[in-house]
């Protein structure tokens, strides 16, 4: 009897047609789900009789409560080289061997300034006006060059945000909790305060990890000490950010605007109030979307999944 594999979260289903599933498929029954589980007990329901189990990112969270409702769980394959949504703990303790895949480059930092280039120069928005027929521009754009670009964690994503930033004739400075003086002069930047961070950035980008730590780490406070016509910029995590506050100050013209990628529910339900202000940009979290990630994502799942069933994991977390 073929080994059974689920692959969940295949919203655009592409997983098969991306990669070569042959090496597999004489030993592997693989069913794919295109659509979110409604709620965790609808997820453990439908995964009942899969041994194996394809994650596309954190779309469906693995904690313990997961790991406890499916006995058949044997092999947990997470695209990337991470998941924080997989209690790796829990995978051990109920014998689940959990694995990742490469990733190519940075597709992230094409959505930051994606972001960044709609809320200043509309261009989505009057492509959009002149499809439907519209004959003159409705907007005045507004110039980058100049600006000072604010960074909220300088790591590997913030240092790329730097220096396109520079490319663009921005002045960067950046602030994070471990932040120094000489890995920000390194990484392209100025190292400021938090305070003086959300006071002086005309755009500011976040690029921290979603920990206890930077849970909320932008709320109403921080959002206070920006300019009324800044704009906050989001492609990490949605909870980072305060929504609640970010809507308030939103609709009280005290920001000028936000680019989401990221939300603290996804996808991001239809009523949300960021579906409906003029001054928001909302991407469905494109941050890793690309023809070119996705290639390696599939290629490593199916390495993953023979290398498993040859008795040889590959590519393991969590030791």
């Amino acid at each position: 009897m073929a080994v059974r594999c689920a692959v969940l979260d295949d919203y655009q289903n592409v997983a098969l047609s991306t990669a070569d599933w042959s090496v597999v498929t004489g030993d592997v029954d693989v069913t794919v789900f295109d659509t979110p589980f409604p709620t965790p007990d609808a997820a453990r329901a439908a995964l009942q009789p899969f041994e194996i189990v394809c994650l596309m990112r954190e779309r469906t969270p693995f904690p313990r409560a997961m790991f406890a409702g499916l006995p058949n769980l044997k092999l947990l394959i997470t695209t990337g080289a991470a998941n924080r949504a997989i209690d790796l703990p829990a995978a051990r303790e109920h014998g689940v061997t959990v694995c990742g895949t490469g990733s190519y480059g940075n597709p992230t930092i094409g959505i930051v300034f994606g972001l960044i280039l709609e809320l200043t120069r509309r261009i989505g928005f009057e492509n959009a006006r002149m499809k439907a027929g519209a004959p003159l521009q409705a907007t005045i754009g507004d110039d980058i060059e100049g600006k000072t670009m604010g960074i909220l964690g300088l790591g590997k994503l913030g240092t790329r945000v730097a220096g396109i930033a520079q490319a663009f004739r921005m002045p960067v400075i950046a602030w994070s909790p471990n932040l120094t003086a000489e890995k920000a002069q390194a990484g392209g930047a100025t190292l400021v305060s938090k305070e003086e961070l959300f006071a002086r950035a005309d755009i500011l980008s976040i690029h921290v990890q979603l920990s206890d730590r930077s849970r909320g780490m932008v709320g109403a406070a921080e959002l206070g000490l920006m300019k009324p016509d800044a704009l906050l910029i989001n492609t990490s995590r949605g909870p980072i950010v305060d929504e609640a506050a970010l809507v308030a100050a939103l609709t009280g013209g005290k920001l000028g605007g936000a680019g989401l990628d990221v939300y603290d529910v996804e996808p991001l339900p239809v009523d949300h109030p960021f579906r409906r202000l003029d001054t928001v940009v909302t991407t469905p979290h494109l941050g890793y979307v690309t023809k070119q990630n996705y290639a390696i994502y599939f290629r490593d799942m199916v390495e993953d999944i023979r290398a498993y069933l040859n008795g040889m994991p590959v590519r393991v977390l969590g030791g």
